[in-house]
């Protein structure tokens, strides 16, 4: 078992299988046989979205959710809860599903599709996806792109850091988040190790790195969320760069600074992951569908998220929505989702044994 999901299983597989209840669903057989048209008026019968980790206040998904019932008539229900345990959830209730769809970060797509909970459904915008921010029958697709960006108060930190170099340099509080769950966490651990020399296959130079913040007393493991910004309990944190954009926003955006690390930083992305025994397969289908039109890659633009799709067509509010282009330059992506997922299943271990022993 994948360690990234160990302990999340431990308590999760027992209670949700005793508690799902209600009839058994089936998978689709063929869903990408079906036209849009199709599946358009199926997921009108079924009325309903029920969603795992894609809440109103992430990316603006709540946009979306609104357009979805206003044009098609779904009623949408969300439960936040990170990657793992949506891929927990799926598993443990099998037949018995209470969630559609979900939204996790991209290693967990390989994970969930090995688990044989997926439900594959390319949409008709497959062709515009690369290679990389999909699986080749549909499993998962990536939606929108993250680059692990550095938020500064500057009321407190005088010279706000723009590369990891600079981190390393200053004297304030860092905080990263939990690395042993969470994706934004462990890409800024990805962006450390291939920004100092590192590769996917080489995580220990952004070990080292956080391990040298640990041993100086600087490491903060408390996600970096808006309640901690806004308590003034965070002075540096490294972030997706949607979070970063959208906190500043949320808050007074002049205090604060967010920058791509100029010596490098990592693109990944959230992918949605289709439940195989949807109770509402169809209104899954047609939301992945809508997620990756013209009108969906806007709403992300809009909070902050930069869509997959480099040819859609976004509002002067979509793009006034996005850090500019060139903060973007030095940015690593990583092309082998297998590999990475691989990979990040070594670094919990590594993390325990280099890093938290430092951890005040």
């Amino acid at each position: 078992m994948n360690p990234l999901l160990g302990i999340v299983f431990a308590t999760l597989l027992g209670t949700l299988a005793a508690c799902s209840g209600g009839e058994e669903s089936s998978a689709i057989e063929d869903p990408n046989s079906m036209s849009v048209e199709e599946i358009t008026e199926k997921a009108k019968e079924e009325g309903k979205i029920q969603s795992v980790g894609m809440p109103d206040s992430w990316a603006n998904w709540e946009e979306t959710w609104k357009e979805l019932e206003k044009e098609y008539g779904l009623d949408h229900t969300d439960t936040d809860m990170d990657s793992a345990e949506e891929v927990a959830q799926f598993e443990a209730e099998g037949k018995n599903a209470t969630a559609d769809i979900g939204d996790v970060g991209i290693s967990f797509g390989p994970i969930a599709e090995e688990k044989g909970v997926t439900m594959p459904y390319k949409t008709s915008y497959w062709d515009d996806i690369p290679d990389w921010a999909k699986d080749d029958d549909g499993d998962w697709i990536v939606g929108y792109q993250g680059t692990i960006a550095i938020m500064t108060d500057k009321r407190v930190v005088d010279n706000p850091p723009r590369s990891w170099g600079d981190i390393l340099e200053g004297d304030y509080e860092v905080s990263v988040g939990d690395v042993q769950s969470a994706t934004q966490a462990q890409m800024a651990v990805l962006s450390a190790a291939l920004a100092n020399g590192g590769s996917v296959d080489n995580l220990m130079p952004g070990i080292e790195y956080f391990a040298k913040l640990a041993k100086q007393g600087r490491l903060v493991l408390v996600n970096p969320n808006l309640p901690k910004w806004e308590a003034n309990e965070v002075e540096v944190a490294l972030m997706w760069d949607f979070n970063a954009i959208g906190y500043a926003n949320q808050l007074d955006k002049d205090n604060y600074e967010i920058s791509i690390p100029e010596d490098g930083s990592v693109v990944s992305g959230y992918a949605t992951i289709l439940n195989k025994y949807a109770p509402n397969p169809h209104a899954a289908m047609l939301t992945r569908e809508y997620i990756l039109s013209d009108a969906g890659q806007d709403n992300l633009a809009k909070g902050h998220a930069r869509p997959i799709r480099e040819n859609a067509e976004l509002s002067q509010e979509g793009k006034d929505s996005l850090l500019p282009p060139e903060q973007y330059e030095n940015t690593f992506t990583i092309e082998d989702q297998e590999a990475l997922s691989k990979s990040l299943s070594n670094l919990v271990d590594l993390w325990k044994e280099h890093v938290l022993a430092y951890v005040n």
